[in-house]
């Protein structure tokens, strides 16, 4: 139960989220996910995100139970700590994963522009969803293996405007890494962009 001043989470659930303090010495764990197929400048998530306990539970409450504001809260967390961290302040673009419009109909939202905006605001840079499309609706990737994740996404995603962005630094936004085949097809398709850098931020990430 939340008390006066208290914000999405209690002060018992805030000293029990898994944070992964990865953006504070620029470590490589998650850009080691996708080794020698793309290439991130920095990758960062705020929280891991274990089989059970708070985390998978915020984020199941963002996606599925309408709780939209949980997207800004994390976003503005951990805007402030890439701010702290020093690494991400060249950052010019936040670019969220887009949802298919068949599903931000149904949603009613993305569950990831909260944070993407929040973080931007951090940054002083711009939002831009505008660019990254999805164009082909797929199934839950919930239980599928990872080769067969990567199959149902490498060709979902298209980037329109190739010069709005040329030679920016765009940090790319999304909820939780898994087998990384989504944020893998996203990055190879920005990088038709001409002179691009790209970086990642994730509400959580499954280490394992």
């Amino acid at each position: 139960m939340l008390v006066h001043q208290e914000k999405i989470l209690c002060v018992t659930c805030l000293h029990d989220l898994p944070l992964t303090n990865l953006h504070s010495n620029d470590s490589k764990a998650i850009s080691n996910v996708f080794y020698g197929t793309v290439v991130l400048e920095h990758a960062t998530a705020l929280f891991y995100y274990p089989k059970q306990g708070v985390v998978r539970q915020l984020i199941h409450q963002l996606k599925y139970k309408n709780q939209e504001e949980i997207s800004s809260y994390i976003g503005e967390w951990l805007g402030f700590e890439l701010i702290e961290s020093g690494y991400y302040n060249d950052i010019a673009v936040i670019v969220p994963v887009p949802l298919h419009s068949k599903r931000m109909r149904s949603r009613g939202y993305n569950q990831v522009e909260g944070f993407g905006k929040e973080i931007a605001l951090s940054l002083n840079a711009v939002y831009n969803d505008t660019t990254l499309l999805r164009i082909k609706n797929t199934t839950t990737q919930t239980v599928k293996d990872r080769l067969t994740r990567w199959k149902n996404v490498e060709t979902i995603f298209e980037v329109s405007e190739l010069k709005k962005l040329e030679g920016q630094h765009i940090l790319l936004v999304d909820d939780v890494i898994t087998t990384g085949a989504t944020i893998k097809a996203c990055v190879k398709e920005l990088h038709k962009i001409p002179n691009i850098k790209i970086s990642l931020a994730v509400m959580a990430y499954t280490d394992q």
